[in-house]
């Protein structure tokens, strides 16, 4: 085999390869037998599933939003991935990095269900969603949509669209505990005036974990010929979806969160008919407008990182998303129903189950979110991050895969304790 061939393979010597891959594969098919909201309860199986990360004994983390961390196995491909390209120096960069990377491309576009034509990779949500923002040829007076709840850093690009071109943000509140997903749908739809170009949506509301009934705003916005962006940030390898059935025409995320990749790594869905309409952040050589690739122009970046996606990939697929999803949405209903209806507990979380997974936020009446967050890091030794914005007060609370009933345990203990 020459060189070249060898290089070319290190996109598909993924964890499939390894004997790691083949003792979760037989400990996955001896649990089929049971269905997923079955095996969601099952301590067993995912005290196995914890046994492939690398925990901290300091403090139970109930901050996985930000950062889910690796599994071991993804780990250890991932610094194979650093040393493989650190031997192979430029010799690699200027061989075959670009089709290896289209190689992740196609199996991130599988996962996310759309045309790889339509997707490319990129270091995060905020990137993937501002160059939307920053690159849609607005006109002066042109109106965006947008909520009190979405994320900070896509608001702060709206305001300075606002300032370079003379659009108007019109901003909306998410209904906190809504009755049916008409009541979202009607927020978002009283907003708009021919006047409006772009709509943006979250996916799964940072803050709150509320899951927003995204196909139907997307209809409901193209109806009046407005273009939805999703802020897919938190939903991806967290939720079972897929882009296409979203209709959506732009979707971002970022898949160091729950797909667990490296830091420094996302995607920008683009809708093929609108990929011509939008500048790119940094210019490209001179391309076809509805070629994608004119959009992903970052220079030298990160190629190992690149590379370990697709070992994150092996590792969601091999639990499964319908077990993962299941397992998440369990995790969080197993500690929220212990509080839901205590006289000072706040929780800001809708109540149908189905409407969140993992992220629930939580508050305690007459104390402040960072003093509670503070307490229970000082305290009950429990890593949390606190949420003082949009009329949301409290403390998000994020399990992952690896958290177990007995840390959530401790975390209703506290809460409890707390309101004494």
């Amino acid at each position: 085999m020459d060189k070249r061939a060898f290089l070319k393979q290190i996109a598909t010597a993924s964890l499939i390869s390894s004997p790691f891959f083949h003792q979760i594969e037989k400990l996955v098919n001896y649990n089929t037998q049971f269905s997923a909201s079955t095996l969601a309860s099952n301590e067993d199986f995912w005290a196995k599933i914890r046994s492939h990360y690398k925990i901290k004994s300091d403090y139970i983390n109930l901050e996985n939003g930000y950062y889910c961390m690796l599994p071991e196995p993804t780990l250890d491909n991932f610094l194979k991935n650093v040393r493989e390209v650190n031997y192979h120096a430029s010799y690699y960069m200027r061989t075959v990095q670009f089709e290896n990377k289209q190689k992740v491309v196609n199996q991130l576009s599988t996962m996310a269900g759309c045309n790889p034509k339509e997707l490319i990779i990129t270091r995060n949500t905020t990137e993937s969603l501002d160059m939307i923002i920053a690159g849609f040829p607005w006109r002066a007076g042109d109106e965006a949509i947008m909520a009190n709840q979405d994320y900070g850093a896509m608001l702060n690009m709206f305001k300075q669209v606002e300032a370079r071109h003379g659009i108007v943000r019109k901003l909306i509140d998410i209904p906190m505990n809504p009755t049916s997903d008409d009541e979202v749908v009607a927020a978002y739809e009283a907003a708009i005036t021919p006047k409006t170009k772009l709509l943006m949506v979250c996916h799964m509301v940072n803050i709150t974990g509320h899951i927003l009934p995204v196909k139907k705003i997307c209809r409901m916005a193209h109806s009046k010929g407005v273009e939805v962006m999703v802020d897919g940030a938190h939903a991806f390898g967290h939720i079972d979806f897929s882009i296409n059935d979203l209709e959506c025409d732009y979707y971002g995320t970022s898949l160091h969160k729950w797909l667990s990749v490296p830091l420094g790594a996302g995607f920008l869905f683009v809708k093929q008919e609108k990929i011509g309409k939008i500048w790119p952040i940094f210019a490209e050589d001179e391309r076809p407008l509805d070629d994608i690739s004119r959009l992903n122009h970052t220079g030298t970046h990160p190629v190992h990182t690149d590379l370990t996606i697709l070992d994150a990939i092996d590792y969601h697929n091999l639990i499964g998303i319908d077990r993962k999803e299941a397992r998440l949405r369990y995790l969080q209903n197993y500690w929220t129903n212990k509080v839901r209806g205590l006289d000072h507990v706040m929780l800001n979380t809708p109540e149908d189950t189905q409407r969140s997974c993992a992220i629930a936020n939580v508050g305690i009446k007459g104390m402040e979110s960072a003093d509670m967050a503070k307490t229970l890091l000082d305290k009950y030794n429990i890593w949390t991050v606190a949420i003082n914005r949009s009329g949301v007060y409290g403390c998000r609370i994020t399990p992952n895969v690896y958290t177990t009933t007995q840390e959530l345990d401790q975390l209703v203990e506290a809460l409890k304790e707390m309101g004494q």
